[in-house]
C-alpha cells in the first residue's frame, strides 16, 4: 500500500434498517444470502471479502433526511494516521473518532452528505457493542 493510500479495502456495505427482523428475513430467506454473524444490532452476510451488514436505525432524526440509509465501510490499518490526514484535508466528520469495543470508528461525509464509515477492527466479535452511527447525541 502506498503512503498516500488511506484505506485498505471496502469491508462492508452497511444498510441502516428500520426493522431488523424483517430485513434479515428478506436478505436471508428471499435473497438467500448466507449469514456470517447475527445479533440484535448487527447482522453480516457473506463469510469472506466485503460483507453486507444490517444495522438498525434507532434515531432517524440524526440521519440526514436526504441520506439513502446506506454507508460504505472502509477498513484501515492505522486509524489515527488516517484520521489525521482526513482532518488535514478538511473532511467533515459526522461521527467523531471514538474507541468502541470492536476497535476504533468514525464516520465522515462526502460533498453530497453520503456517510462513510471508517474502522480499525481490533476484536473478532464486532457484534458486541457495535454503535455504528453513535448517533451523535445522548441515547
Amino acid at each position: 500500500m502506498n503512503e498516500d493510500q488511506l484505506f485498505k479495502k471496502v469491508g462492508a456495505v452497511i444498510l441502516l434498517v428500520s426493522n431488523m427482523e424483517q430485513s434479515i428475513k428478506f436478505y436471508r430467506d428471499t435473497l438467500k444470502l448466507p449469514i456470517k454473524t447475527q445479533s440484535d444490532d448487527w447482522t453480516e452476510f457473506f463469510s469472506s471479502g466485503t460483507v453486507i451488514a444490517l444495522h438498525p436505525v434507532k434515531r432517524k432524526a440524526n440521519i440526514h433526511t436526504d441520506s439513502s440509509g446506506t454507508l460504505v465501510g472502509f477498513m484501515v490499518n492505522d486509524f489515527d494516521i488516517t484520521i489525521n490526514k482526513l482532518r488535514e484535508r478538511n473532511v467533515k466528520f459526522f461521527k467523531e473518532p471514538k474507541e468502541e469495543p470492536f476497535g476504533k470508528h468514525a464516520i465522515i461525509e462526502d460533498p453530497d452528505g453520503h456517510l462513510i464509515s471508517i474502522a480499525q477492527i481490533e476484536s473478532k466479535s464486532i457484534t458486541e457493542g457495535f454503535d455504528l452511527i453513535g448517533l451523535v447525541g445522548a441515547e
